[in-house]
């Protein structure tokens, strides 16, 4: 049953078409778009959650994770510039698996997108809170955390989330040149860090280089534990191929901009990483067990209360430059994270409204939710929704249990796609593709592979929220999506 309803790739064109956002982004646009989605949750956000699991060894978790999307990414190329509309992985999916699996990867996306742009909200305001208690004008202690790490209520990562939606609701052109000048912000505070931190490096700061071994069969710890948690880092991509719909040219300028952020970012990202851990080093804390603690629950932050070490920090890249006492520098890259982190949650919160306004516009969710604005010509309802769900997950939550929610939907989703261009080469062989995954029959599958190691590699947690999502979202499918698709219906989008 989940398989039978496919819509047509034509089709999928032709409805998108009727009731078309404006194609007004072009391939720097969009380059940026991805690196500013790319660039800041990894590096800015996640480093220290990375550390606690990998330690030093968590420099070769950022290219296992960059590896496996890239394998990913290039999957995506070829059916972003095939489709090019907005939904991602769910139109895709739509096109060549059936309506019934399409909905399965839009209603994951909800993990990998609005939980994403939640967990830069957390790790944006905890930069910000350091700032202002550095400058002494801290925030009291129960609003700069939610009810799980010892606070009450994240006041900063609320207030960005709710900022964000309102840019979103006036204007893509508008946001998209705000966060050109957001990245290269967040550019300027990395190439300082690596300037600073690179000269300190020590050799004994690498000792012992895996002290948590490669990886557990229970997932969450070791390097693949960090690979698995890191990995949304690299999803800038991912929102690329939502923001298909609005870009000029996309059969050039969508593989254009994959490819490109990705590289550029996993330039920085390796640089960044070795300067970090070889600076001031990133052993993980201990518990009585001589095992490491899982970052974001009460152990762990009792274990850090006091701590210096890098793995405790909430702003790791300010803390590392600090430690090397070059507090000018510190407060600079504290400033440019404050002023930059907010471009990955712009970014993620555009990915999940485009999609929920593809999944509208095919009937599987109510169709008030993609009207679009006649001022602003934005799908503002579901722009709403989805910004205020963004805020309250990121004033209520952990950055490390958000981070590893995250990645289980993104998983699924590249697989899926990678799966889809396998299945298109051998049913649709004649279709004009204007990019071609190079080895699709060596790409894909590695794709595949990788993004099941690293889904298995994610924390228990992580791993039930997902099947428990999922089960949810096939209840809502059938009560709504099942009898109200378009699809099924026989009818075309409004």
């Amino acid at each position: 049953m989940l398989f039978k309803r496919i819509k047509p790739i034509d089709q999928i064109i032709a409805t998108a078409e009727k009731k078309s956002l404006t194609r007004q982004l072009g391939a720097f646009q969009l380059t940026m778009l991805g690196i500013g989605a790319i660039i800041g949750t990894g590096i800015f956000v996640l480093t220290a959650e990375a550390g606690q699991k990998a330690g030093p060894g968590m420099m070769v978790a950022f290219v296992i994770a960059a590896v496996v999307c890239a394998f990913a990414a290039l999957a995506y190329a070829e059916l972003a510039a095939m489709v090019p509309v907005a939904g991602s992985a769910y139109t895709y999916t739509y096109g060549v698996l059936g309506e019934g699996v399409a909905w399965i990867v839009g209603w994951a996306l909800v993990l990998e997108y609005t939980i994403a742009a939640s967990t830069v909200c957390v790790g944006w305001a905890g930069y910000v809170n350091g700032l202002l208690a550095h400058a002494g004008f801290g925030l009291p202690h129960f609003l700069q955390a939610g009810p799980m790490d010892g606070g009450s209520f994240n006041l900063l990562a609320c207030l960005i989330g709710l900022a964000i939606t309102f840019l979103l609701v006036i204007g893509t052109s508008k946001s998209a040149k705000v966060n050109t000048v957001l990245v290269l912000i967040k550019i300027i505070a990395l190439t300082a860090f690596i300037f600073v931190a690179l000269p300190a490096v020590k050799d004994q700061n690498f000792t012992p280089f895996v002290p948590n071994g490669w990886g557990s069969p229970m997932g969450g710890i070791g390097v693949l534990g960090a690979a698995a948690s890191i990995v949304f880092a690299y999803i800038g991509f991912d929102a690329i191929s939502t923001a298909a719909e609005e870009t000029k040219n996309p059969n050039r300028n969508i593989p254009i901009a994959l490819i490109g952020s990705l590289g550029v970012c996993t330039i920085y990202y390796l640089l960044v990483s070795y300067a970090a851990v070889g600076s001031v080093g990133a052993q993980p804390m201990l518990g009585p067990n001589g095992l490491a603690l899982e970052p974001g629950t009460p152990a762990f932050a009792a274990a850090c209360d006091g701590s210096q070490a890098l793995v405790c920090s909430k702003e790791a890249l300010a803390h590392v430059v600090r430690l090397l006492n070059h507090n000018t520098v510190a407060a600079f890259i504290a400033f440019a994270a404050g002023i930059a982190l907010p471009s990955v949650i712009l970014t993620m919160t555009y990915g999940q409204t485009r999609i929920f306004f593809t999944m509208s516009r095919d009937g599987l969710l109510p169709s008030k939710l993609a009207k679009i604005h006649p001022r602003f010509h934005t799908p503002h309802i579901i722009t709403l929704i989805t910004g205020t769900f963004v805020s309250l997950f990121g004033a209520l939550f952990p950055v490390g249990i958000l981070a590893d929610i995250t990645n289980s939907g993104t998983l699924f989703a590249f697989i899926m796609v990678a799966l889809g261009v396998l299945i298109l080469r051998r049913t649709q062989p004649e279709r004009p593709r204007p990019f071609r995954t190079p080895l699709p029959w060596v790409v894909c599958p590695l794709a595949v592979i990788g993004c099941l190691l690293l889904f298995l590699n994610l924390s228990k947690e992580a791993k039930i929220t997902f099947f428990v999502w999922g089960a949810i979202g096939l209840v809502v499918y059938y009560l709504y999506g099942y009898r109200k698709s378009h699809l099924a219906r026989g009818v075309e989008a409004d």
